[in-house]
Order: C-alpha cells, then sequence, then structure tokens
C-alpha cells in the first residue's frame, strides 16, 4: 500500500475532480518510509546467456516498474536476488522506480515500462480510464501489510475515534477507501472529498505522516507497511489490522500488471517473468529472513536509507507474497468505492489474464488461481 509522491499538487488536483465526477477511483499510495520523491531508472545485472528454458526469448529487454516498499517485496528481492534475471536469461531487464501509481500507469501507457507491479486502486483506475485497452492485471504479489494504529492516550477502542483525525495517504487511495468503508459500516458519515463528518479522515503523505502524528495534529492513521511500524515505534498501537476485515485474512495490496501491446508482441518474455515472480514468492517463504535483509538493501540503493529493524521486522511479518492476485477483493475494494463516493461503478470485466500465472503454476505443480468471472473472455 500502499507512499510519497512527484507532483503532489498535480495529483491533489486530479483526485479532486476524480471525486468531483465520480468518474474514476482514486490513487494509490504505496511507496515505502523514506523513499525519494523522484522516479529512478536503472538497469539489472548483466544477462545471461539464455534463458532457463535455453531458447532466447522474443524482446532483447523487458522494462520493469515498481515501488521501493516493502509491499513491493517480490520485485525487491527477485530483482536483488537474481531470480528474474535467470528466468529471462539474455533478454536485459530496465527498472524504474515510482513513488506513486498514477505516474506508473502514465509510464505504462507510454511504453517506459512494459510490466509492473502496482496497487489495487490505481490498477482498477488504469484499466477503466483506458476502456479496458491499456493493461491486464497477470498475477499477484501481495497481501495484508495495512494497519490503524492509534494515539492510545486517546483512542482505546473503535468508538472512541469519533471526533479525531484520521491520516490516511491519500484522497480516494486504496487505505483511504478502506478506512471509508469501514467507517460507513459503523454508521459514521464522513465527506468523501472533504474527509470532514463523523471522524476527520486527513490526507498526509506516508513521509510526512510520522511528523504528523508526533505533533498531536492526527491521532492515528490506517496506513500501510512501513508507515504503521514506523509510527508503533513512536508509541501508537495498533487498533485493527486490516487482515481482519478479508475472507481468510487476504486482500489484494500488490498486483501485476502489464501493457496488453507488450503481452500480445512478447507473452514469453511475460511468462518468464511471471516465473520469476513466482520463484520469488517461493524464496520469500523459504528464506524469509534472507529475503527481508535483501529487500532492505534494495530499499537503500534505491532510497537512500534502509530501515531499521524496529520498523522493517514488523513490517515484514505482517506482508504475505503470493501468487494469487485474490481478484475476488479487487472487486470488493471497487465496491467500497463505489459506497464512499469515490467511484462510479466500473466494468471490471477483461481485467485479468491469468493464463500464464497458471501455465507456470502447473508446472509447478501447483493450483491454478481464479479470476472471480473478471477474466479475458
Amino acid at each position: 500500500m500502499t507512499a510519497q509522491h512527484h507532483g503532489s499538487t498535480r495529483i491533489r488536483r486530479t483526485a479532486a475532480a476524480t471525486v468531483a465526477g465520480l468518474t474514476a477511483i482514486g490513487l494509490l499510495s504505496a511507496c515505502g518510509y523514506g523513499a525519494k520523491s523522484e522516479d529512478k531508472t536503472s538497469a539489472a545485472a548483466p544477462a545471461a546467456a539464455s534463458a532457463a528454458g535455453g531458447a532466447k526469448l522474443s524482446a532483447d529487454t523487458v522494462k520493469i516498474g515498481y515501488f521501493a516498499n516493502l509491499t513491493h517485496g517480490t520485485p525487491l528481492v527477485g530483482l536483488k536476488e537474481g531470480l528474474f534475471q535467470k528466468e529471462l536469461g539474455s533478454t536485459q531487464i530496465k527498472t524504474q522506480i515510482f513513488n506513486a501509481g498514477p505516474a506508473e500507469i502514465e509510464a505504462l501507457n507510454a511504453g517506459s515500462i512494459d510490466i509492473g507491479w502496482i496497487g489495487p486502486s490505481p490498477a482498477i483506475n488504469g484499466y477503466t480510464k483506458s476502456n479496458g485497452e491499456a493493461l491486464k492485471i497477470i498475477g499477484g504479489s501481495a497481501s495484508g501489510g495495512v494497519r490503524l494504529v492509534v494515539n492510545p492516550d486517546k483512542i482505546k477502542s473503535v468508538d472512541d475515534l469519533k471526533g479525531k483525525k484520521i491520516a490516511t495517504p491519500q484522497i480516494g487511495n486504496t487505505q483511504d477507501v478502506a478506512l471509508l468503508s469501514f467507517l460507513n459500516s459503523k454508521g459514521w458519515k464522513v465527506d468523501a472529498n472533504s474527509g470532514a463528518g463523523d471522524v476527520n479522515v486527513v490526507r498526509s503523505d506516508n513521509k510526512v505522516t510520522p511528523d504528523a502524528y508526533k505533533s498531536g495534529s492526527i491521532d492515528g492513521a490506517w496506513v500501510p507497511e512501513p508507515t504503521a511500524s514506523k509510527l508503533v515505534t513512536l508509541g501508537a498501537k495498533e487498533l485493527l489490522n486490516e487482515k481482519s476485515l478479508w475472507p481468510d485474512n487476504k486482500f489484494v495490496i500488490t498486483n501485476i500488471i502489464v501493457s496488453q501491446k507488450f503481452l500480445k508482441e512478447h507473452p514469453d518474455v511475460v511468462e518468464a517473468v511471471l516465473r520469476g515472480s513466482v520463484n520469488t514468492n517461493a524464496y520469500i517463504k523459504a528464506n524469509p529472513d534472507k529475503a527481508k535483509a535483501a529487500a532492505n538493501a534494495a530499499i537503500k540503493e534505491a532510497a537512500g536509507n534502509a530501515l531499521e529493524a524496529a520498523i522493517l521486522d514488523p513490517a515484514w511479518a505482517d506482508i504475505d507474497f503470493i501468487d494469487d492476485p485474490l481478484a475476488s477483493t479487487l472487486q470488493k475494494e471497487a465496491d467500497n468505492a463505489v459506497t464512499a463516493g469515490l467511484l462510479k461503478k466500473p466494468n471490471l470485466a477483461g481485467i485479468y489474464d491469468l493464463t500464464l500465472l497458471n501455465k507456470v503454476l502447473k508446472e509447478k505443480s501447483q493450483a491454478a488461481v481464479a479470476d472471480a468471472g473478471l477474466g479475458t473472455k
């Protein structure tokens, strides 16, 4: 979840227009605490002679986008450990790091990246704004990693939220929608545009939320990791883990998307990336400490500073790295945005194409994943 934003003024104007017109879901805020504000482009390590299967793939280069954020642990670890390059062989990886979902969608639309790790809200937004022509969700990556943490001196129970100021990363982003939906379920009224109401929702970049908490200008925050764990180090307490609101404690926080053009022209490359993703998630599960260290090292390289153990350890433990995109929860998140008044009911039919992912899973004798009826017809 997901988070800092480049061009925040422009993004706020876009978000406000979105709410006023009820035409598209809000923006994702998912970059990690302490990350730099600018995008960064880099090339991966030198490629191997051939792909894992031995045959040269159809593209010389694949451009991959992601955030320097723990909920993007799959690309952080997989790129750092060479697990993607192993599958891609002589196909070179070029990476670009983003600070906000809209910028990544723009890059995908412009052809600056081919494949990206991104949260559910901008994936929905990118799909619906393009009338279903820009992208496909081709796999899952992460679930969880979002908590409501509060000042324990002011808030001891959910009932105490009334009249308090609770931060979310950005108007209409994934966590903002979740908080608004939760408050609505409790019978409280909040204006989605201004955030004013029975509970005051304050939109605050994750990089400044810790200072806002320390100053007392907010009483808590519904935020992704590692911001939630950072607030805990400042004295906040967990009031609610968003996992508890979802069946089986699972909900999508990070997807894998691809441009439809690249998918059509280079399905072998997309398959290789997905194989690398599945292998990386297996590596994370088998080597949690090594994977955590690799992710933190990648964050330090990208953002300039690593996360301290008091933040890294609980944040990493709260995120589940999975191949299943949890399609039914994407639909539910869209429905919640509609209820909150942030989204006109979208047509998500065809947003998923899980054909290649299921091929990879079958090779590994793993169960196929479902698209909740939103797959390519």
